[in-house]
């Protein structure tokens, strides 16, 4: 009799352990599988996306540095060919002033070459005589050296005179070389700045034209970005309700687990109570545990039993937010985050209330898939503490 009722627990024990090892059913599970794969490609897709972005946003930012020096560069050169453009115009008027004193000291010198000229054809007509008359005429010795230091004076102050013309006119062409050169420096000056002008004008246009293809490409960048976090929002949509199902199914399999155990230990109890007076004796107290064990499991959950999910933990710092931290506190669904009440998962609406280790939690904030609960504490200290665990999950309310 023994040995019978020792054959019905293990076939109970098999029946249990057939039901519950697969959690998942092959199907759910694969489709899962590729549910997960089609988004972590669609989230590297993303993550390319974003890299071309900061690419493209960087090039961009580059060349509108580079656009801004080159307009500096168009304000400097228009400034520079401003002010060359007055000192061409002021040297213009220093060279027209000059070329006046040129002509006037040209014509100087030309009046006194021609008085020159008739001095030196009359003294030659008249040869020496008309010389020696005018200095043996002379009244005295005191007249004749005054008459000889008279023509001598004339003769020097000729020369003189038309050395000093001579060397005007000289230092008046040095001056208008000097200006023409000057003119010439500042012309060159002029078309050099006038080149530079243009070749930088061009530069700015292609800078341009460059940036506004970087501005068409983020634009197309940043559509496609909206549209990948669409088709993964879709995915993370699809693959909750995956993992929902996946863990209904799983209950499910505990149930029937459970249901075939109980039948099973019925079975084994009803055969042991035919078979021997000890083992009906002992069938009651077995019925009776059953039935405690059932009504404790009924009043811990005190709702729908969802499975055993993973827990974790997290706080408001940048550590376990990342981004979302500037707004330390703000949850998903607009409520401030409370230690005690609020806790993060997908696949279910804001405001579902979880019972979890005998404590009600609120669902409030997203950041893992079904069947993960991220429990929220006030301090990173305390959610490193909680670390990983399990527990069974109900939903409650």
């Amino acid at each position: 009799m023994r040995n019978k009722k020792r054959f019905g627990w293990i076939l109970a024990a098999g029946l249990l352990a057939a039901n519950v090892l697969p959690c998942y059913g092959a199907t759910t599970q694969e489709q899962i599988e590729a549910q997960q794969q089609e988004k972590q490609q669609t989230e590297e897709n993303l993550e390319s996306t974003e890299d071309r972005i900061n690419e493209l946003e960087s090039m961009k930012g580059e060349s509108e540095a580079y656009l801004s020096e080159l307009n500096r560069q168009l304000a400097d050169l228009t400034t520079g060919l401003q002010q060359l453009q007055e000192e061409a115009s002021q040297k213009q008027t220093e060279l027209d002033r000059i070329q006046s004193e040129l002509d006037e000291a040209k014509a100087r010198e030309n009046e006194q070459m021609e008085a020159m000229t008739l001095r030196i054809q009359y003294m030659y007509e008249h040869s020496q005589t008309g010389a020696l008359e005018m200095l043996f005429s002379a009244d005295n010795f005191m007249d004749f050296l005054n008459r000889a230091n008279n023509i001598s004076e004339i003769t020097k102050y000729d020369r003189e005179m038309l050395a000093a013309y001579e060397e005007t006119r000289q230092e008046v062409e040095q001056k208008e070389q000097q200006v023409l050169d000057e003119q010439a420096e500042i012309q060159r000056l002029q078309d050099a700045s006038t080149e530079q002008q243009e070749q930088i004008q061009e530069l700015y246009e292609a800078t341009y034209n460059q940036i506004q293809e970087y501005t068409a490409s983020l634009d197309g960048a940043w559509s496609q970005r909206a549209d990948l976090l669409a088709e993964i929002e879709s995915q993370e949509d699809t693959l909750n309700q995956l993992l929902i199902q996946a863990k209904q199914e799983e209950v499910a399999a505990q149930q029937r687990a459970e249901e075939e155990q109980r039948a099973a230990e019925e079975a084994a109890r009803q055969e042991s109570a035919a078979s021997s007076d000890t083992a009906a004796e002992q069938a009651p107290a077995s019925e009776s545990g059953s039935s405690a064990s059932e009504e404790t499991d009924s009043s811990t959950s005190g709702g729908t039993y969802l499975g055993r999910f993973k827990l974790t933990a997290y706080c408001s710092c940048s550590i376990c937010c990342g981004q979302w931290a500037a707004n330390p506190g703000l949850t998903a669904s607009g409520a401030m985050a409370q230690e005690g009440v609020t806790v993060a998962m997908a696949g279910v609406p804001f405001g579902t209330k979880l019972m979890i280790n005998g404590h009600v939690y609120t669902v409030q904030d997203r950041g893992t898939a079904y069947g993960h609960v991220d429990i929220y504490f006030s301090s990173h200290a305390e959610a490193l503490q909680f670390g990983l665990q399990y527990a069974d999950v109900y939903q409650v309310g």
